[in-house]
């Protein structure tokens, strides 16, 4: 049975796109772009996330090895992306598609309001029937300030424009239950369970190009399966791949959606990153959050405030042993907070409306 999603955000890893050499396999991207092409004209809408700017930049400009390996990045990235950009605008203007480039950093995602600006750009872009190609801004984005990879970037984007799936091409058929390399590990085929651990099958050897391993693709699939959205982890590199993960007809993993969470929820459920304060809460309140009934979080389950935050920051809620629970939207600051401790009949500090949950 075919898959038949309105809104696809499709991510294309380095090791994909780019020649055991190290430059772009210009042969492949236009393989990707026909396919692109051919689902688009179905009616559905794609949001492309590439990698591939450094790859490019490769490509264009030699540079010696008395320059750091950052400084070197920023270099390549810089003239890389110009140089992608206009390999993908090129190929796309053969099927009068236009695309446009989209470059963001982690900030971006980290208060509402550049959040709520960002999708607006994106929905716009969308409704003038327009690709937008988006990748992270690797010329400003150094260190700290960088995502995971694009992975993380793609699964911010899904949940942000709700879509209904995300495709992650890699170099491999999808998650196997053992070493690729070895015969006996198969292909999982699908991913239901909520608590899997990843790490005890999937080899974390990272690919040549790529910062992301299988271990990354798989949290971050599960995170965004959990907030609704279908992820298929598929072999970028095999002929009519796109096509043919849309059509059901090839092996790959799909890690299958949960009931669709809000927009606010999904927002949070990536912002542990930018979150500020953290707050302590004992068994009891641990117990009724992760509880199937929808409970807030009350002062009276709280037991320390660990650290300051203010109203309408995204706060850690932390159990006993400090282990992540979940995060959440503070409806008041840490001062009140600290004030309430323990306290019956206050107002929570955060609703459920604006609490997401590990697990």
């Amino acid at each position: 049975m075919a898959f038949n999603y309105q809104r696809i955000i499709i991510k294309i890893g380095s090791n994909v796109i780019t020649k055991p050499n190290g430059l772009p396999d210009v042969e492949r991207i236009e393989h990707l772009v026909n396919q692109i092409a051919a689902i688009k004209k179905q009616g559905k809408e794609v949001i492309l996330v590439s990698s591939g700017a450094v790859a490019s930049g490769r490509s264009l400009i030699k540079v010696t090895d008395k320059y750091d390996a950052v400084a070197t990045r920023q270099l390549l990235a810089s003239i890389g992306q110009v140089k992608l950009i206009n390999t993908y605008s090129h190929l796309f203007e053969k099927f009068d598609i236009l695309c446009s480039q989209v470059l963001v950093t982690k900030e971006d995602f980290r208060d509402r309001l550049h959040y709520l600006n960002m999708k607006n750009c994106l929905e716009i872009l969308l409704q003038h029937q327009v690709i937008p190609v988006i990748n992270e801004n690797d010329v400003v984005s150094v260190t700290e300030l960088m995502f995971t990879d694009n992975d993380e970037l793609a699964g911010l984007i899904a949940s942000m424009l709700n879509a209904q799936a995300l495709i992650v091409l890699t170099n491999v058929d999808g998650i196997y239950d053992g070493d690729p390399k070895l015969s006996g590990s198969a292909v999982i085929k699908e991913v239901t369970e909520a608590g899997i651990d990843f790490s005890s099958f999937v080899s974390s050897g990272r690919s040549q190009f790529g910062r992301g391993g299988m271990i990354t693709k798989s949290t971050i699939a599960h995170k965004v399966a959990k907030l609704g959205i279908a992820v298929h982890i598929a072999n970028g590199t095999k002929e009519n791949i796109l096509t043919d993960v849309l059509d059901n007809k090839v092996s790959h993993t799909r890690f299958i959606p949960k009931k669709k969470a809000s927009g606010k929820k999904k927002w949070i459920a990536h912002s542990e990153t930018a979150a500020t304060g953290v707050v302590k809460v004992n068994e009891g309140a641990k117990v009724a959050l992760i509880s199937s009934k929808a409970s807030s979080l009350l002062p009276v389950g709280v037991i320390d405030v660990i650290s300051d935050f203010k109203k309408g920051e995204i706060i850690k809620i932390v159990d006993e042993n400090n282990k992540l629970i979940g995060l959440g939207l503070a409806e008041y600051g840490a001062e009140k907070a600290r004030e309430w401790i323990g306290q019956k009949n206050q107002r929570p500090l955060v609703h459920y409306d604006y609490l997401y949950l590990q697990g």
